[in-house]
């Protein structure tokens, strides 16, 4: 008994060993908050921790509170013993009428209506087997709100909502540094139906730039989807062979080639908490970024090369790093020299990587998830690669 006493408080004492060397709190935290609608669950965290991702540990649940991990405006936050917990000031748990939308999302969701509405990730076979518009009633070219399309592969019952969808662009998974560094950066077309620039809509989702697809001799280069945008509704009147739908509402013009999908009903979540990762999947990386041709900085968005099947999931926090460069010792090894002629392997050197920034995950797919930078002390490139917050490469 006196044993498991012992082992019992070693663990104890073990746990909180851990708690505290992870909890870094602010040095201007406030004992009480009142949250502000327009508030954050990433800028409440920080006003308590240095290190917001650690929300999840220092949150004191309400038992008595339908979702007591969700926060609202008007809600008293009290710091008390290490923990953050409601207040007596917090609307009670009968008299809250507040609907789960209400709460305060993990970060700016209105500045993302883009990503969380408007686009997928979809796989090979699902993309493969998608049906797709053939034509366009009386022969036309284009198509628009309240005319017909002919849709062929599709089994749905008239008056059936399908959702419109184009293929703007693949995502391929980056080669580790071992295998040689991805020479350029360029958007990789989908063949259908934007083989040429002049044929892409000029959309702000059309700024995707999508990473390297250097293919090695290994041929080890794995795709990991399709982002499709979502850009109207068709209405089913006729099933057959080749279907007939309406057009009840288009953003753009329908063009032969755009598929016809599920309509996603929730397409995300907005109800997690800023979190470290449970384990950082090898050679994650940033793979595209929106809204900019080069570089992105804090608050926008970008692609990661990871997803569900990975461990990632929304709320996931990560440090981004930028790749050390690999210089020449010039001094051991000087221009012309013998030493360096013979040895050319051991005059290059590899410096450190340097910290970028933080990126919250907010949507995720099966291999790819959406990331928005929370801050940045320098500029965001394709090929950037993601970290442990809590730890240093």
């Amino acid at each position: 008994m006196l044993k498991k006493l012992l082992a019992v408080s070693a663990g104890l004492l073990l746990a909180l060993s851990v708690y505290a060397a992870t909890t870094e709190w602010t040095k201007d935290r406030p004992d009480r908050y009142v949250v502000k609608k327009g508030d954050t669950l990433w800028d409440i965290s920080a006003r308590f921790l240095r290190k917001p991702w650690h929300w999840p540990e220092i949150w004191q649940d309400n038992p008595q509170v339908r979702n007591p991990h969700l926060i609202y405006p008007g809600d008293e936050l009290v710091l008390n013993g290490g923990r953050v917990g409601h207040g007596s000031g917090s609307i009670g748990p009968h008299a809250r009428v507040s609907q789960d939308e209400d709460a305060i999302p993990a970060i700016p969701l209105s500045a993302l209506k883009q990503w969380l509405k408007h686009t997928r990730i979809v796989g090979e076979d699902d993309y493969a087997n998608a049906p797709h518009v053939v034509g366009i009633e009386e022969n036309q070219l284009r198509g628009a709100a309240g005319q017909l399309v002919y849709i062929r592969g599709l089994a749905a019952q008239p008056g059936q909502r399908l959702a419109l969808v184009r293929p703007i662009g693949r995502y391929y998974d980056m080669p580790p540094e071992d295998e040689g560094r991805p020479r350029e950066v360029y958007r990789q077309g989908t063949g259908r139906p934007f083989d040429k620039p002049d044929e892409r809509d000029g959309r702000p989702a059309m700024l995707w730039r999508h990473g390297p697809i250097e293919r090695t001799l290994a041929g080890n280069v794995r795709f990991l989807g399709y982002e499709m945008i979502d850009f109207g509704i068709v209405e089913v009147t006729r099933s057959a062979d080749v279907s007939s739908a309406l057009v009840t509402y288009s953003d753009f013009e329908v063009r032969p080639g755009d598929y016809v999908l599920p309509i996603d009903e929730k397409p995300y979540d907005d109800q997690y908490a800023p979190h470290a990762p449970a384990q950082v999947p090898e050679n994650m990386r940033v793979i595209a970024f929106s809204d900019a041709l080069n570089a992105v900085g804090p608050r926008q968005v970008v692609a990661l090369s990871r997803g569900s099947e990975d461990g990632i999931d929304n709320g996931t926090t990560l440090s981004i790093y930028h790749p050390g460069e690999q210089v020449v010792d010039r001094t051991d090894y000087p221009e012309a020299s013998f030493r360096k002629f013979f040895n050319p392997r051991d005059s290059k050197v590899t410096l450190p990587p340097e910290f970028i920034g933080h990126v919250m995950v907010f949507r995720t797919f099966q291999r790819v998830s959406y990331g928005l930078v929370m801050d940045a002390v320098k500029p965001i490139h394709v090929g950037d690669f993601l970290h442990d917050p809590d730890k240093t490469p």
